[in-house]
């Protein structure tokens, strides 16, 4: 049982590695796209914000889905649409194919997202130990990958399709190879979230600070992700080039983070762990909103990939532990609020940005960021406690094997 476990945490890593280059290859190529389908300026954020409303109606899906289907199997075939939609995106050279190949990304990153959170969740409950920032670690490493990979298209200046079609033909025979090993764990039946409790539904009342954490988490990161370079430039007047540099150093310090996060949660809890990232995270946002300067501001920016890569990971691991019987229900719910993350945060530091000043914005994230803190119980170990001395038998609760279904 032990080797199934290492084999499904293993492919289940390599899962979250092949999400995170697609995703980089799609987001770090948007001025490309934009002018391989002559999209204006005004429909460009009508197509972004398609994107995570559409997955939120994915991550909806997926909840009704695993009534019926284990979560491995969703994730068995969601990787492969999401790697093919990014390569129609490529291929295209009509509006009409480009809305087409977004809205089947957005829809199948939906179902990816939840699914594979959904099963690092049941692992982390089989090994009885924190592992889920592991997880994410790995789709950070994936992260820096893809973007580095875009990086190179773009230098050599590559069409798109020849950017993307050697990453996809690399990855989806891998994807569907390491599904075979897949472990779903019990999550659980999807309960109604009526507000009848117990172990066979998920409360709402109960799940909405994990729910506030997750998209203040994501305000702060799409903050970084779509303001850095624009803040260093405009405002602190650094070079063209040096303002490349925040989200890059942004990606690194996230996954070194997420690397070393979860002997952080062995060893203090993460009650302690998601307090200290958040007042890490917060600490940046008020070093970014106070520089005089381009090397202090980068200096902020690393503190808030510091502090907000251990929120995310953690948020979904305590939904896990909340709702032991219903675990798979309670993500899915959760992931959708990442996307409401991400849609509020962008247009909100804009906005505040062009009204009052970017100094100014960069503050509110700081704050949402610390509001965090007041919801810190929410992430306290149930009576499964992981780490800390607390550990159970690895190969507790654990399910089928995915090539059993």
């Amino acid at each position: 049982m032990t080797d199934v476990l290492r084999r499904g945490r293993a492919s289940l890593a390599f899962g979250f590695f092949a999400q995170g280059v697609a995703f980089a290859l799609l987001v770090t190529r948007i001025p490309a796209i934009q002018d391989r389908y002559g999209v204006s300026d005004a429909l460009l954020p009508a197509f972004l914000a398609a994107v995570p409303v559409l997955a939120g109606a994915g991550s909806v899906g997926t909840e009704r889905l695993v009534r019926r289907i284990p979560p491995s199997v969703v994730l068995r075939w969601s990787q492969p649409v999401v790697l093919l939609a990014l390569l129609g995106v490529g291929a295209g050279d009509r509006m009409a194919e480009l809305a087409v190949s977004l809205a089947a990304f957005g829809l199948s990153v939906g179902a990816l997202d939840a699914s594979m959170n959904m099963l690092g969740v049941s692992l982390q409950r089989a090994y009885g130990r924190s592992i889920m920032l592991g997880f994410h670690a790995a789709y950070s490493l994936g992260g820096i990958l893809g973007a580095s990979l875009a990086w190179a298209g773009a230098h050599w200046e590559l069409a798109l399709w020849a950017s993307y079609l050697p990453v996809v033909c690399v990855l989806v025979p891998l994807c569907l190879v390491g599904s075979r090993w897949y472990v779903d764990g019990d999550g659980g039946p999807v309960g109604r979230g009526d507000g009848s409790g117990g172990d066979q539904g998920v409360v709402f009342k109960v799940l909405l600070p994990l729910c506030l954490v997750m998209t203040f988490a994501y305000i702060g990161d799409s903050t970084v992700s779509n303001w850095s370079a624009k803040y260093l430039q405009d405002v602190l007047g650094s070079s063209e080039q040096a303002a490349t540099v925040p989200y890059n150093v942004y990606m690194v310090t996230t996954l070194v983070g997420r690397a070393l996060g979860d002997f952080g949660v062995r060893r203090f809890g993460a009650v302690a762990v998601v307090r200290g990232g958040a007042l890490v995270a917060a600490g940046g946002f008020a070093v970014v909103a106070a520089a005089p300067g381009a090397w202090l501001g980068m200096l902020g920016f690393t503190l808030v990939g510091l502090g907000l890569c251990v929120l995310v990971p953690q948020t979904f691991a305590a939904a896990g532990r909340l709702f032991p019987g219903a675990s798979d229900a309670a993500v899915a719910r959760l992931n959708i609020f990442n996307y409401v993350g991400f849609l509020i945060g962008s247009p909100l530091v804009g906005a505040l940005g062009d009204a009052w000043s970017y100094r100014g914005a960069m503050l509110v994230p700081m704050v949402l960021v610390l509001v965090t803190l007041g919801y810190a119980r929410s992430f306290a170990a149930q009576p499964d406690r992981y780490g800390g001395g607390h550990e159970r038998p690895r190969t507790a609760d654990v399910g089928r094997g995915s090539n059993g279904v």
